[in-house]
């Protein structure tokens, strides 16, 4: 991945049935990518208050 990329994976496990998350650099919310076989979806990750969590936006 270049420097420009706009989103980072900070955690992921899994093989088949796979769980990520990914931080938009810019904004610095989370997401939650799964993944099982063919199918896999992407939204943001909520805290429990139901807003979406956001991460310190460092210059990269």
């Amino acid at each position: 991945m270049g420097n420009n990329d706009r989103f980072e994976k900070i955690y992921s496990q899994g093989a088949i049935n796979v769980m990520e998350i990914w931080v938009d650099k810019e904004t610095g919310v989370n997401y939650v990518f799964h993944a099982s076989g063919n199918a896999g979806g992407m939204t943001p990750l909520l805290g429990r208050d139901g807003k979406p969590v956001v991460s310190t936006v460092l210059n990269y």
